[in-house]
């Protein structure tokens, strides 16, 4: 079975975790938390991170450092993993959906501004499968509306947009390291942002509102420390970044090459001014290429292949109570009924994608 992806684990983890071990620093408090904070937000350009335990997390504590007023709206994709939507929700504000950019698959930002309201605070531009948002215009419609902007690079490690990394681009932006991302602490996840004075918030909030005195708390908080074992993880897979975007580039290098004359399948983008690192490639099984993407998905798991299927729409998702909820959003409901991504781990090699290609051929009718 070739797996949809894998941790790529052949660096300094199991030493610096040993380290954790041995010294009896295994919790939220210790060395290797400072050091990859430093280090990941070194390595996107910004100034401060905050590392946590989770991408969903990271959203939330991003979301309650604005100090957004309950009730306001968020605008997000429609297209996008829930976690995005959750978040917004956990913050107790309203996500208002803009359907898919057909080419990038990203939120359409021709769409966005017919959205904003007087209750509209926030965008949340989520890079979707490593592909970064049209940031320029983002941040301007913000700018013309004074409204924040959240990234959501939980699948954009390494991407870049005009030559500047995802995580750079916003006021905070939000990473996840579960295990299938090209960095990861297993679980966790880290928000980046230049205001200090945001930085602190979430600091504070994530630590459960200690303070001093210690056990007064003027506020609700949450438990969202990352522990120092999983920073110990996140610090090595930093220092082969690099190495981990390359053979996610490298997969889709391979995969354009061999699909690119399969009729009935659209290949993801990579428009001229960003670098797409392709978290995960997707494509979309069209009519005509002869069976449907859920028969597609069977098929290849049969021959020992394993995919999974593209994002829901938040739109029709029973647990998310979105503004527009009855509104049309094709787009995004065609990707998620005929998108699906492909293995896609960092050290995949080229002998399995040409075999997982020629059985994705071999289901063409």
């Amino acid at each position: 079975m070739i797996p949809v992806c894998e941790p790529t684990l052949k660096g300094n983890e199991l030493k610096y975790v040993s380290d954790c071990i041995k010294t009896g620093w295994v919790s939220s408090v210790g060395s290797y938390v400072t050091k990859f904070e430093e280090e990941f937000s070194k390595y996107c350009g910004v100034q401060n991170g905050v590392s946590c335990n989770g991408g969903t997390a990271a959203l939330h504590l991003a979301l309650e450092a604005l100090k957004i007023k309950p009730g306001s709206e968020v605008i997000i994709p429609n297209f996008t993993m829930i976690s995005t939507a959750f978040a917004v929700q956990y913050a107790g504000l309203k996500p208002v959906v803009v359907d898919a950019n057909p080419k990038t698959w990203n939120i359409d930002v021709s769409q966005i501004e017919d959205k904003i309201t007087d209750k509209t605070k926030a965008i949340i531009a989520v890079h979707i499968y490593g592909h970064p948002c049209d940031m320029d215009e983002i941040n301007k419609i913000a700018k013309d509306h004074n409204l924040f902007v959240i990234e959501d690079a939980a699948e954009a490690h390494g991407a870049e947009y005009k030559g500047r990394k995802t995580g750079s681009l916003s006021d905070l932006a939000c990473f996840s390291f579960y295990g299938n991302k090209i960095i990861t602490t297993g679980e966790g996840g880290m928000i980046l942002t230049n205001n200090k004075e945001f930085a602190e918030r979430m600091e504070y909030l994530g630590n459960l509102t200690f303070k001093k005195p210690r056990y007064i708390h003027d506020e609700i908080g949450w438990n969202y420390r990352m522990p120092n074992t999983n920073a110990a993880i996140g610090l090595a897979q930093v220092e082969r970044i690099e190495e981990l975007v390359k053979g996610r580039r490298d997969n889709a290098k391979w995969y354009n090459e061999l699909l690119k004359d399969v009729d009935g399948i659209t290949l993801p983008v990579e428009q001229s001014y960003v670098k797409n690192v392709y978290w995960m490639y997707g494509i979309i099984i069209e009519d005509n290429f002869g069976i449907t993407r859920d028969k597609v998905i069977e098929k290849l798991l049969e021959l020992g292949v394993q995919t999974r299927p593209f994002f829901w729409p938040m739109h029709l998702q029973p647990s998310i109570n979105t503004k527009n909820k009855d509104d049309s959003f094709p787009v995004s409901e065609k990707l998620g009924k005929q998108g699906l991504y492909l293995p896609s781990s960092s050290h995949l090699t080229k002998e399995q994608v040409e075999e997982i290609v020629e059985k994705i051929k071999s289901l063409k009718k």
